[in-house]
């Protein structure tokens, strides 16, 4: 975010100055941000950044212990830079939060610079995991920057302490945070194929029951519990593949756009990218904590590769935006969204279907058959109903509170699972977009097709509560795409290790004994074992101290 943030605020002159210095490593920068006592919300920083016209500088200061820098990766112990992020003060006023490039250390020695305490904020979640990452603290005991180090593309503060308003939009700062989310959304997929490779090996390998006159065990994949909790998790990461892709193209889009001073879809491009970095890291979080359970006891093994996966993936959930937060702004773009349909406004991108609500909150679903839930358009039209009702319902809710703000903060819990329809309905017309496409074979199409179906039946099996009390399905419909799923499994079955191969990773990259490629699990484990420091002596270290007392029963020596 260092560089990033640079790009997207600073000025050409800052641009030109700094970028290729931290290109070519001459500094190292971070991003410092979140505070001990603020994360989410931004505006409530307390840092302050106060300009003195008579040195033409800002003085940077931490006034309280919660404005105490705290997170920031790479501050611990190895940045040079920072970007800080404080509140502007000048000609006595407050102009909210504003980003400032800061020295932290010494480029000779690395050494804190007079007046900053910067350290890194201990151990966290796992016993390796996100631990080789030095988060750090940092506060400023009035440390002066030159007035040119404030990134001003959007706004500067001149030599008599003047807050000019620069004129650069300032929704080009979005384009930054799209940026970001879109890379991270990606990563989920790459994330949860990790763990859907493991899970789907193992399961193939592992054999448990079902043995007939002394025959081999059933393989544990066959079981449909296996599956029914295994598959929808193997299409998922195929459903973020293809998302993740189409964000790179959303990107690239909107970033021409704001070169162009076209800010038309900024809000929706911004609520889809906010709302899909939460749905998709919240599911994957979930998805490899429920493949290390379809690995039974040896899922839980360090050398399975999963519990390690699960501890670096989940701050995934919490950084660059809490995903309840984030759902809550999808859910204010929703909210507007309909608010302008009044005014004959129609949305655009992939809140389009919201101009067709009088049509999505009568239509009925036309299912008679399970097959017919193989049919897109009739799975497509009960996503966006759903959607649709579900956020016109919190709107008719939000009517009857005397002010907005009460009425968001009471029915918040119903404003987030408006939010969460809306995504998975973005994932699933995305998948089913990308099968219209020109994919070569008949047999991949087939699969992928599958796949999509089992992502779209699963969520509909999941949230079927939402789908029938809004009325876009019956329980007999409901009943009837269950039936389907069940008949899809057995579809995806027989290719389901190919379907896990194609992601082509690599042991080394896997780093896991249960997902190894050769299927030779057993024999890796029990190698394994062997490694543990604990098997480098045969007679476990206080023997004689403890143990052998109580086994001859001189309690009074013992000391346990």
């Amino acid at each position: 975010m260092f560089i990033p943030a640079i790009e997207g605020q600073g000025t050409e002159e800052q641009k030109q100055k700094w970028l290729p210095m931290a290109h070519n490593m001459q500094i190292i920068g971070c991003y410092a941000q979140t505070e001990l006592g603020h994360g989410s919300n931004v505006q409530g920083l307390e840092t302050t950044a106060t300009f003195d016209p008579q040195t033409d500088e800002f003085v940077i200061h931490s006034p309280t212990l919660t404005s105490s820098k705290w997170w920031p990766g790479g501050l611990g112990k190895v940045s040079t830079h920072a970007v800080v992020y404080a509140r502007l003060r000048t000609d006595g006023q407050d102009y909210g939060v504003h980003g400032f490039i800061v020295q932290l250390r010494g480029l000779d020695d690395h050494s804190p610079l007079p007046g900053i305490t910067v350290g890194d904020i201990g151990m966290k979640f796992g016993s390796g995991a996100y631990n080789s990452m030095d988060n750090g603290l940092l506060r400023f005991d009035h440390v002066r920057i030159p007035r040119n180090q404030m990134l001003m593309r959007l706004s500067q503060v001149t030599r008599e302490g003047k807050y000019v308003q620069s004129d650069v939009p300032r929704q080009l700062v979005y384009g930054t945070m799209v940026y970001v989310r879109q890379i991270i959304v990606s990563e989920a997929s790459c994330a949860l194929s990790r763990a859907v490779c493991i899970a789907t090996r193992y399961s193939a390998v592992r054999r448990q029951f079902g043995s007939e006159n002394g025959g081999p065990e059933t393989q544990v994949i066959n079981y449909k519990t296996q599956q029914s909790r295994l598959f929808p998790l193997l299409a998922s990461a195929y459903a973020f593949r293809f998302v993740g892709e189409w964000m790179k193209w959303l990107y690239i889009d909107v970033s021409k756009r704001l070169q162009a001073n076209d800010f038309s879809t900024l809000p929706e491009v911004h609520a889809c990218a906010a709302g899909l970095k939460s749905i998709t890291t919240s599911a994957t979080a979930d998805a490899i904590e429920e493949c290390r359970k379809l690995c039974g006891g040896h899922g839980y093994l360090s050398c399975s590769g999963l519990p390690e996966l699960f501890a670096v993936y989940i701050p995934n959930c919490t950084y660059e935006g809490d995903n309840i937060v984030m759902l809550l702004q999808v859910a204010r773009f929703l909210m507007k969204t309909i608010s302008r349909l009044v005014s004959g406004k129609m949305p655009v991108g992939t809140a389009a279907y919201l101009g067709r609500v009088e049509h999505l909150m009568q239509c009925h679903c036309e299912v008679q058959r399970a097959e017919d839930w193989l049919k897109h358009s009739i799975i497509l039209e009960a996503f966006e109903a759903r959607s649709a009702r579900m956020s016109v319902a919190c709107a008719e809710s939000l009517s009857r509170f005397s002010t907005p703000e009460e009425g968001f903060g009471e029915i918040s819990a119903d404003l987030v699972e408006a939010a969460v329809a809306h995504c998975q309905l973005i994932i699933v017309s995305k998948f089913i977009e990308k099968l219209q496409q020109d994919i070569p074979g008949k047999g991949v199409k087939t699969q992928l097709e599958n796949l999509c179906n089992v992502y779209a039946l699963s969520l509909l099996h999941k949230h079927l509560g939402h789908f029938v009390s809004t009325g876009c399905i019956t329980p007999k419909q409901g009943a009837l795409a269950n039936e389907q799923l069940r008949s899809l499994y057995s579809q995806v079955r027989p290719n389901a290790i190919a379907l896990v191969d194609a992601f082509n990773h690599t042991d080394h990259y896997l780093g896991s004994v249960l997902g190894c490629y050769d299927g030779n699990v057993y024999q890796k484990l029990y190698e394994e074992a062997w490694k543990s420091p604990l098997n480098d002596t045969v007679v476990p270290d206080g023997y004689d101290e403890y143990i052998r007392p109580l086994l001859k029963q001189h309690f009074r020596t013992a000391r346990l």
